[in-house]
């Protein structure tokens, strides 16, 4: 915004003070001028004897007396007010190259104002948050730009290489380079959607609905029932109803996700998937466990990341676009919901899901 030049903070704060000290000054004088012209002045005359002056004479006396003090007012005032109020601003003056550094793109500085809680220092901590949140976001949106680039190179530089191989050699395998291509491509899909689903996620571009969650997680392990059988796993779903408010197409995401990464990483065979559903007071939640080998705490707690993957970044056939627990992470922050990641101590995962119930589902 375009504003004109104005005095400083600081300059009429050291009017303001100086001219409040004026005013008293004044006001003081006025009061003992008037008092002195209604009762008058006693002085004592060469013989010694007590002789009464009109208090007008006294005033007239008391003038420049008056006046000289109304000038050491002024510049005790105007120098005092300077610099009390070049003390009382200079927390604010702090947060305010903080703030142009940050503007400069440096997010790494921090205000960090010493002495007692008070208003400024309220700022300045609410500042130093703010720019740590900012620079956190910041950094994973650098970091998140730099693996989905990875990511998207991945099978571009591979269906390069396909048709490369294909120009040079006319007679190789049409029928083998198709299918290649095709799988290939289906994966720079499938990471392209799982980047938009991401993105709108994040916004919270959405409609909120009524929703319930376990209905919700009946339709997902239905949907990868085939799978699971693929896999050999076995599906369980139990729970309470559910009811929360939400998109009920990203809700389906996001349990579908939980569930199908819960399917993948599991035991070779004979393995086993549980979700269920509870109410609580004020929220819902779902639970999605399963079976598989047994997890360090470190390891889990980089899974909701961005194309991190159990296997840290080691692509298979079902290793997905490593964004499923990223996307269940977003849509359930979108959503106003907490994800928890727990190792189960015989081996696998337990991610649970809380979001905000309704007041049908509070009150019950």
């Amino acid at each position: 915004m375009d504003r004109r030049p104005g005095l400083s903070v600081r300059l009429k704060l050291t009017l303001s003070y100086a001219g409040f000290l004026m005013v008293a000054g004044v006001l003081s004088l006025i009061a003992v001028g008037v008092y002195m012209l209604q009762e008058g002045w006693l002085r004592t005359n060469e013989s010694g004897a007590v002789q009464e002056t009109p208090g007008l004479l006294f005033v007239e006396g008391f003038a420049p007396t008056a006046a000289l003090v109304m000038v050491f007012l002024l510049i005790f005032g105007l120098l005092g007010g300077w610099l009390l109020a070049g003390r009382m601003l200079a927390p604010l003056d702090r947060i305010t190259r903080a703030t142009r550094t940050a503007a400069a793109g440096s997010l790494s500085h921090r205000i960090c104002l010493p002495g007692r809680q008070d208003e400024f220092r309220e700022l300045a901590d609410a500042f130093d948050t703010m720019l740590a949140q900012l620079e956190a976001h910041v950094e994973e949106q650098r970091r998140f730009a730099a693996n989905a680039s990875h990511e998207l190179r991945t099978p571009l530089a591979i269906s390069k290489t396909l048709i490369d191989v294909a120009r040079a050699d006319p007679h190789h395998d049409t029928g083998a380079l198709v299918d290649r291509l095709h799988t290939v491509n289906t994966r720079a899909i499938d990471l392209t959607e799982a980047l938009l689903v991401l993105s709108r996620a994040g916004q919270r571009s959405f409609t909120r609905e009524p929703v319930d969650l376990s209905l919700v997680a009946e339709e997902a392990t239905e949907t990868l029932l085939p799978l699971a059988e693929k896999h050999g796993v076995t599906l369980e779903t139990r729970g309470d109803i559910a009811p929360t408010t939400g998109s009920p197409a990203l809700l389906l995401q996001l349990v579908t996700n939980l569930v199908q990464n819960a399917i993948v990483h599991n035991l070779p065979a004979d393995g086993s998937v549980w979700a269920h559903t509870e109410v609580g007071p004020r929220t819902v939640a779902l639970t999605v466990e399963n079976t598989g080998e047994r997890l360090g705490s470190q390891l889990v707690a980089t899974l909701t990341e961005p194309f991190r993957r159990g296997t840290d970044r080691i692509h298979t056939d079902q290793a997905g676009v490593g964004l499923g627990l990223a996307i269940a992470k977003t849509i359930t922050q979108a959503h106003d919901g907490t994800l928890t990641l727990t190792p189960r101590p015989a081996g696998g995962l337990r991610v649970r899901v809380e979001l905000p119930a309704t007041s049908a589902s509070a009150d019950g």
